[in-house]
């Protein structure tokens, strides 16, 4: 089903004359609109992947335990993944335009706060407020978009831009990470300031005031325990391979995430204006789309720390090495822009999900063939080529139908949702991976090549997540009557 629709309808200033889902030939002030859009989103996955590169030079200069210096990663997680339903529930309430400004604004403050200070709790604390910020910008990036573009060839196409700008600013960030930690480490945290700052100039300049899309107040007892959860369950699994999984405190966590989740859906069916509308949980392309993304955020992540300690600390790689390795991939998901919309149309969200994922999974397989002298251009390249071959092909994919049939007012939610599995899901699976990985690999004792085994399993375990993304996504077909390519792309 394909529906037109007036710019008018998110804006209540003076806008662009109707267009319908067909034409995508936008004025100036709807290309400003997604370029700032995807600055932003190019931040939030930039900042995660530089500051990831950078850890060893952190942590030797601050005198950081590896463990401690995971909380660099694990705190912008935290504040990301726990908020994102929040951050998306906000901007319904609020209006979009006014908590993308605020969220920006503590974006650039806490971004210049982190790259000044010497204290390690407050360098940790500003990775935090960065995640928070990040929580509200992403969610409602994506709901102006899918409020501002019409659903079909109109919507893919700003979609598709605006998701391999998220993919890109992820790869792209190992490069950038590498370039600043050559520098100075502080470089990876200042770098988005004077970026974030022109963003949010444009971001006055392009995107009109707005209107609530929803009326009453907030659930603030659904927010405080599906946040919670979110924070605890997050918290537990990234320090249950140093407690142990078995350990009182892992399984008390566990419990009370348990309980608070219990809790959440009992007064998400008795509050009058809930965070989330339960019922939206019943679309089955929902819930697709964020199995897909869990299994696709989730190997990258998990695979991008095991090469990254392996090469840099086993292998003695530097950051520029290791960034200009990878350099392949987000080159691959940046120039897939101009395209992948049209693919979408073509052949369905379906199909390039899944084809992205066997990609993926692939590379992840080839991988295991590296030694402890691996040549680049026959052990590492073609991953890195099947990895961003993967993104290219499945990430605009696995947006587009997330937000697919899903009512303006509640596009907020539905974005909020599709983010917060990508950054839950990321640190679920890497706590799992780093389990399954040997313990104390790469101590001083071993070889190259005694680390490269104790690494193998985790590669393995990627594997199997990016499959069962695979296996999420083909249960489209179960039941279903014959349908047409046109009618896979908006189910």
């Amino acid at each position: 089903m394909t529906t037109t629709a007036t710019i008018t309808d998110a804006y209540d200033t003076p806008a662009p004359p109707a267009a319908d889902a067909s034409n995508t030939s936008w004025p100036l002030r709807l290309w400003g609109t997604l370029v700032v859009l995807c600055i932003v989103l190019f931040l939030d996955g930039l900042d995660v992947s530089m500051v990831g590169v950078a850890l060893p030079s952190v942590g030797s200069e601050l005198g950081m335990s590896t463990s401690t210096a995971q909380w660099l990663i694990s705190g912008y997680v935290l504040g990301y993944g726990g908020l994102l339903l929040l951050g998306g529930r906000t901007a319904d309430l609020l209006g979009r335009r006014k908590v993308f400004l605020i969220a920006l604004a503590v974006f650039a403050a806490a971004s210049l706060l982190g790259g000044v200070v010497d204290s390690v709790p407050l360098l940790i604390a500003t990775r935090f407020i960065k995640g928070l910020a990040a929580a509200f910008t992403a969610p409602t990036g994506l709901s102006i978009i899918t409020t501002t573009f019409a659903e079909g060839k109109m919507r893919n196409k700003a979609l598709a831009i605006y998701t391999v700008f998220g993919a890109s600013g992820f790869s792209s960030g190992l490069v950038f990470g590498g370039l600043m930690t050559g520098i100075g480490w502080r470089w990876t945290f200042l770098l988005p300031v004077p970026v974030a700052i022109l963003a949010l100039v444009g971001a006055f300049i392009f995107i009109p005031r707005d209107k609530a899309t929803e009326q009453g107040g907030f659930d603030i007892l659904g927010a405080l325990a599906s946040t919670s959860a979110m924070l605890l369950l997050v918290y537990t699994v990234v320090s249950a391979p140093e407690a142990g999984w078995a350990s009182a405190r892992t399984l008390g966590s566990f419990a009370l995430v348990a309980a608070l989740l219990t809790a959440f859906v009992s007064i998400e069916r008795r509050v009058r204006h809930p965070l989330i509308r339960l019922g939206i949980l019943r679309k089955a392309n929902l819930l697709r789309a964020n199995a897909a993304i869990i299994a696709m955020a989730g190997s990258f992540v998990s695979f991008q720390f095991i090469v990254t300690i392996y090469v840099q600390n086993t292998l003695g790689w530097t950051p520029m090495h290791l960034g200009l390795a990878l350099l392949p991939t987000g080159l691959l998901v940046a120039f897939s822009a101009p395209w992948a919309d049209k693919v979408i149309d073509r052949l369905g969200t379906p199909r390039l999900i899944i084809a992205g994922l066997v990609s993926m999974t692939l590379g992840y397989l080839l991988f295991l063939r590296i030694d402890s002298t691996p040549t680049y251009a026959t052990d590492i390249l073609p991953t890195v080529l099947l990895l961003g071959l993967g993104f290219a092909l499945g990430f605009s994919a696995i947006n587009v139908q997330a937000t697919s049939g899903i009512q303006d007012h509640e596009q907020g939610l539905a974005a909020g949702l599709v983010q917060t599995s990508m950054q839950v899901g990321a640190a679920l699976v890497l706590a799992v991976t780093t389990a399954v990985i040997a313990s104390d690999p790469g101590g001083h004792a071993e070889s190259a090549a005694q680390v490269l085994d104790d690494y193998k399993p985790g590669l393995v375990f990627i594997s199997f997540v990016a499959l069962a993304g695979v296996a999420a996504t083909l249960t489209h077909w179960v039941g279903r009557r014959p349908a047409t390519v046109r009618d896979e792309v908006l189910v």
